[in-house]
């Protein structure tokens, strides 16, 4: 009977030990990360410097973690108010979320070929779990001068082409999503693309406010680090005991 119990108890720890070292193998993936910016400029103007801003308020999963800007004022081709962005992963589900929000935009850039473009606020956001990575944008109050008001959610990659005279100088495109070859998902809320075209105040470039980066999700906590750790523990300790404790009783009667 000895024998017996102490065979059985054998088994069952090497059970629990064996689910704990597998807990430990690396994972074939990296954990998910995420980031986050309000506002980035790269563009060339006829006649004109070169200017290059951003990102700006930038946040990500490996720190900071959130981030904030009182304003952005780049004369000529964007002002902003408050940017708050953050960009967080959990570690537990493996979940990534990340979002960007910049207030009182303007984009006198674009004024001469569609007059006053601005908006109350502008949102990206994505989130990425088990499940996959989606993502949105949200316009408060905004509008394209002659292209007129922007919905609150745009569908994604909603692309306009702006003119000037029988030129199209840039492409305005709302709710960009882009899928990365990595998995991951970058969400732009408003992308200005400026086609370069010659003998125009508009020359080459982008403008991007509101951007966030999701994912793909990283693995939930493996069992042998953190509270998986001493969660296995305490399964070995619950079925280690009570067999060392027949074992004991068996001695003593014997």
């Amino acid at each position: 009977m000895k024998t017996h119990l102490l065979r059985r108890g054998g088994i069952l720890a090497a059970v629990v030990a064996s689910v704990v070292l597998a807990g430990s193998i690396p994972a074939s993936a990296a954990a998910g990360d995420g980031s986050a910016y309000g506002v980035k400029v790269d563009v060339k103007l006829l006649g004109a410097d070169a200017v290059k801003a951003g990102p700006l308020a930038a946040a990500n999963t490996a720190g900071p973690t959130s981030n904030s800007l009182a304003q952005a004022n780049l004369t000529g081709i964007l002002t902003a108010g408050v940017i708050n962005t953050e960009a967080k992963r959990d570690d537990n589900s493996g979940a990534v979320s990340a979002k960007a929000s910049t207030a009182d935009v303007g984009v006198p850039l674009l004024k001469a070929a569609l007059g006053n473009v601005g908006a109350k606020a502008i949102e990206a956001k994505c989130d990425a779990t088990q499940q996959g990575v989606v993502g949105s944008s949200t316009f408060a109050s905004a509008n394209l001068g002659s292209l007129g008001n922007v919905p609150v959610t745009p569908a994604a990659n909603t692309t306009l082409a702006v003119g000037l005279g029988p030129v199209n100088v840039a492409t305005i495109i709302l709710n960009e999503q882009i899928k990365n070859p990595d998995g991951s998902l970058t969400v732009n809320a408003l992308h200005v693309k400026l086609l370069g075209a010659a003998l125009t105040p508009l020359g080459s470039g982008d403008v991007i406010v509101s951007s966030a980066t999701c994912g793909p999700a990283g693995l939930p906590m493996p069992l042998a680090s953190g509270a998986g750790m001493w969660i296995a523990f305490g399964l070995l300790g619950a079925i280690a005991i009570p067999v060392g404790t027949r074992l004991v009783r068996n001695r003593r009667i014997a």
